[in-house]
């Protein structure tokens, strides 16, 4: 039976791989590429400053820094905080900032899990790209390539409502067909991020009757089949079933929030959950209001 499988899981795998590169020749090439190697985004991290060190009253105190991690969740609490400071909006930078914490979680699960990383931070790197061309545009020179805020702080890409009235105006959304759009591009991130959110929500619920939690690798397949894999092509969705299985084991993912048990993990994980779920839904609401939930 060994023999049999793990060829079919390796067959999977390599479709998923070449799928996604492949795949990478769909994305709009901009020309923030100079510390990167060819088709490869140029990050080494998404932002080039540091962090701002958190205040008590900006994370809950059982949320601990992690020393010897690249994720840190009270980092992403005060980015997720921060992308809704502005009233019935999603104020961009620290929306992509809060990915570049989430990118750092999703790598840390292996190198297959990399995979589906590294579509979502050629995205992430699309709108800071679309964002710099535009406030070039607005200012009638060229700005400098990856500069800390990539334009993202003013202008037309400052928040999600300001870029779809953008994009909107001068035409670059198309509801028909596929098109390279802020709008549409961000859509991707939205439905990714319900992905997380859902495995997330997963991993904070109990036991079920049997006294038996489900393994990570079947939190992730069930979230995937509602956000995702209704988006994506027959082989995408069979080659992920292989990742899915190569996941680390439970207490794995509750180190990486600092907790050792799940008594411990379940308010930590409803903690990041809410607000998840508070970003997400205002994007929902935002792209809804303007029918792009469903952008070719």
């Amino acid at each position: 039976m060994v023999r049999t499988v793990r060829p079919r899981h390796l067959l999977l795998a390599a479709m998923l791989a070449l799928l996604l590169f492949f795949s990478s020749f769909w994305l709009p090439q901009g020309g923030g590429r100079d510390c990167g190697s060819a088709g490869q985004p140029c990050l080494k991290s998404i932002w080039q400053k540091a962090a701002p060190p958190l205040v008590a009253a900006e994370a809950p105190s059982l949320i601990k820094e992690c020393p010897g991690q690249s994720f840190q969740a009270k980092i992403l609490l005060q980015y997720l905080k921060l992308s809704l400071s502005d009233a019935d909006d999603v104020l961009l930078e620290p929306y992509l900032q809060s990915w570049d914490q989430l990118l750092k979680f999703m790598k840390s699960l292996g190198t297959m899990i990399s995979l589906f990383s590294g579509k979502v931070t050629e995205k992430v790197v699309v709108i800071q790209e679309l964002s710099l061309k535009h406030s070039a545009k607005d200012h009638g020179k060229r700005s400098p390539q990856n500069p800390a805020s990539f334009g993202l702080k003013t202008g037309a890409y400052r928040s999600l409502r300001s870029m779809v009235e953008a994009e909107l105006k001068e035409g670059v959304v198309d509801f028909s067909h596929r098109s390279d759009s802020g709008c549409r591009t961000l859509l991707r991130l939205h439905r990714s991020l319900l992905w997380l959110k859902l495995m997330l929500e997963g991993l904070a619920e109990g036991p079920d009757a049997d006294g038996q939690f489900k393994t990570p690798g079947e939190l992730c397949r069930d979230a995937y089949i509602v956000a995702l894999a209704p988006h994506h092509p027959w082989v995408l969705r069979q080659a992920a079933e292989f990742v899915f299985l190569a996941l680390p084991e439970r207490q794995y993912f509750l180190q990486l929030v600092c907790v050792q048990t799940q008594q411990e993990a379940t308010p930590v994980l409803q903690i990041i959950i809410n607000a998840l779920e508070l970003v997400h839904t205002q994007t929902q609401r935002i792209l809804a209001q303007h029918d792009m939930l469903e952008l070719p």
